[in-house]
């Protein structure tokens, strides 16, 4: 046979090299491999060969030129041979490249079939962190049948191709537990949607609108709304420190103490006080988190709101009638989870026809331009200073429409909620 002279290589290393780059899946590129491999460093047979997971003196036949069912190594490792001992064992377990001229293998050997009529032997390992966990054995019929003068590009070429292998292995190992991952906080989301209120409720004298949207799949941001006794209605607003599927866990908590307070709630006080106390002796004791909190009673019959803070963002009252701004920061504590001891103020205020209450998470005044500077309250106050003329929900995308254009349309980092209240 003419030995290919160099441009016939060099092509047959390029349409390699090409067909390479475009392989997204380990199998399918080890097979393109072996193909044009050939035409470079032609041999009678190949035996790839493993020792992951496997102690000495065993090893695996991952891959044999002379099978006519093709087996994928990474998925079907219950179909290769597993054998002990032997020729190829020995090279193998050595660690270190090897070329036999003159093979001469027992008939007793476990590999003796592969290697059946075969008169030198060329062993490559695959180095991975030192060791030689793989390795490619080319044999040919005659002895003497490999250049050894080529032997060490080889060597590092089968190597090269290894690591590359390799990493796309572990690329598809990624890829498949990224998405196993998003399917579960895929469904982590929608439960942690349904514990959202499904529509505004109809409260006499108010017009409700809200806004929620999460920086991740699922985060820690909350809001509800509590029927009370006599027509009263509890609002309530809270986010949980971090982000993500921790947050969400936590926010489901809360959601759950909240909706199991026992017996009526007849201050904000008291929720906020109930709530604490069980995460406190419960859970973020544990974990290092907590929840700020903002809870209202509202009473349709004489419009008297009644609130109080855990450490959370004041929302924001613009008196339409008086042309001022005020803000709901008199009664205050400790965010929930901090201390168990916590105690929490009220404080009482009279709203008026024409009055913009809007509660909110810091993901909406803090939401940052790409010069770092945030949105703040004094954007916030001067969008309310123009909402005399305007519904809930209109107030609403005119908040979220600043908060869009300030950011530029960037993604969110924090999570984002917005309760509009306007009374009429």
């Amino acid at each position: 046979m003419t030995e290919p002279s160099w441009e016939e290589r060099l092509e047959v290393v390029y349409e390699m090299m090409h067909e390479m780059s475009r392989q997204t899946e380990a199998q399918a590129m080890v097979r393109a491999y072996a193909q044009r491999i050939g035409k470079l460093f032609p041999s009678s047979r190949r035996i790839s060969l493993s020792r992951r997971e496997l102690a000495a003196p065993q090893y695996r036949i991952t891959r044999y030129s002379e099978w006519t069912d093709e087996v994928d190594p990474w998925k079907q490792k219950e179909r290769l041979p597993l054998l002990r001992e032997g020729l190829l064992a020995e090279l193998l377990y050595s660690n270190r490249p090897h070329i036999i001229d003159d093979l001469q293998v027992d008939p007793s050997d476990p590999a003796a079939e592969y290697l059946e009529g075969q008169r030198s032997l060329m062993a490559i390992p695959m180095l991975d962190n030192g060791e030689a966990l793989n390795m490619v054995i080319t044999t040919q019929t005659e002895p003497h049948g490999f250049d050894k003068e080529r032997f060490p590009d080889t060597f590092w070429m089968a190597n090269l191709f290894g690591r590359a292998t390799h990493n796309l292995v572990l690329k598809e190992e990624v890829r498949n537990a990224y998405v196993s991952i998003d399917q579960e906080l895929k469904a982590v989301s929608e439960i942690q949607q349904s514990l959202l209120p499904k529509s505004m409720p109809l409260i006499p004298g108010l017009e409700l609108a809200a806004y929620y949207q999460t920086s991740h799949r699922a985060g820690g941001d909350y809001y509800d709304f509590f029927p009370l006794c006599d027509g009263r209605w509890g609002f309530l607003i809270a986010d949980v420190s971090g982000h993500g599927t921790p947050a969400a866990v936590v926010m489901a908590i809360t959601h759950s103490i909240a909706h199991l307070y026992p017996g009526e709630v007849y201050s904000p006080r008291e929720l906020l006080t109930f709530v604490n106390q069980q995460l406190s002796q419960r859970y973020t004791s544990k974990i290092e988190a907590f929840v700020t909190a903002f809870y209202a009673i509202y009473d349709p019959k004489d419009h008297s709101l009644i609130y109080a803070s855990a450490g959370h963002n004041a929302p924001r009252l613009w008196r339409c009638s008086q042309q001022r701004i005020e803000t709901l920061d008199v009664a205050g504590g400790l965010p929930l989870g901090v201390s168990e001891d916590a105690e929490y103020d009220e404080a009482t205020l009279q709203l008026n026809v024409g009055d913009r209450l809007v509660m909110y998470t810091d993901g909406i005044t803090e939401a940052m331009d790409e010069e770092g500077n945030q949105f703040t309250t004094e954007r916030l106050d001067y969008i309310l200073n123009h909402s005399c003329r305007t519904g809930a929900e209109d107030l609403r995308f005119d908040i979220l429409a600043a908060v869009e254009k300030h950011t530029r349309g960037a993604p969110a980092t924090d999570d984002r909620t917005l309760v509009v209240a306007t009374v009429h």
